[in-house]
């Protein structure tokens, strides 16, 4: 897959050069993930950026816990930073975990972040195709999809579909926006909300274009769509946060042609 792991966009790679604009203001590149001074960031970023982290890790959790059997396995597609591998092993002492990601210094971030617990993680450094065949009772991509263009994400949705049970879930959460003048007012809101109260009004509207122009966001009918030609059924919403949503799909019993 296409994927970067991160976090709600809001990134610029040159901010450590840039010391007047506040840090959460900072639009993340590719360039980020193969920074490890950088990436020494990533979680306080996740958490400054994305509207209840701990709730979404929380409902994610639940979701896939009503499935997953006690010895199950998760595929995680963009597990680099490891917040939500973190999460699930800590919940569920018997499931593993392959994760997928294609940046070797937010593996590395990931493996630090689990601690002990990574005896229970394959980590892959690559791509979906380079993710193992499965099948997986489940899978999760986090702050991932808003990285790649639609027709990669496709592939990559594809990709995911074919590995999982038939019937089992995935969970997405990343940008999906309306468009028109509603996509500018609500990347504002979101650039807003990271930036907290030290960002003027012209630095929260420099970022939010930047977001607009540097990731192809799609509309969430777009999103939805997409899950369907994948393959997927069932879909609907299960979390949304300013303009983060979240999407719950079920592996289809014959995996889409493409």
């Amino acid at each position: 897959m296409g994927t970067a792991s991160v976090v709600a966009a809001i990134i610029r790679s040159d901010w450590f050069a840039r010391r007047d604009t506040p840090p959460f203001l900072v639009t993340m590149t590719a360039d980020f993930f193969s920074d490890p001074a950088a990436v020494a960031t990533y979680a306080e970023r996740a958490s400054r950026s994305v509207p209840g982290l701990d709730v979404l890790h929380g409902i994610v959790e639940q979701i896939l816990a009503e499935s997953v059997p006690n010895d199950g396995r998760v595929l995680v597609v963009g597990a680099g930073g490891g917040l939500e591998l973190t999460h699930l092993a800590e919940h569920h002492d018997e499931w593993t975990f392959d994760g997928v990601d294609p940046s070797a210094p937010m593996l590395d971030a990931a493996r630090e972040a689990m601690g002990p617990l990574a005896a229970r993680a394959a980590l892959h450094d690559g791509y979906m195709t380079d993710a193992p065949e499965g099948p997986f009772d489940a899978a999760t991509c986090l702050l991932t999809l808003h990285f790649v263009s639609r027709e990669e994400r496709l592939r990559t949705l594809r990709e995911i579909n074919r590995r999982l049970r038939p019937g089992a879930p995935l969970l997405t959460f990343h940008h999906s926006v309306p468009d028109g003048n509603a996509r500018a007012a609500w990347l504002e809101r979101h650039t807003r909300f990271a930036a907290g109260p030290d960002a003027s009004p012209a630095q929260v509207a420099e970022s939010a274009a930047t977001l607009a122009t540097q990731l192809p966001i799609l509309r969430p009918d777009e999103d939805e769509a997409l899950l369907y030609e994948a393959g997927f059924e069932d879909v609907g919403t299960y979390y949304a946060a300013l303009t983060l949503r979240g999407w719950l799909a079920y592996a289809s019993d014959t995996t889409a042609d493409g």
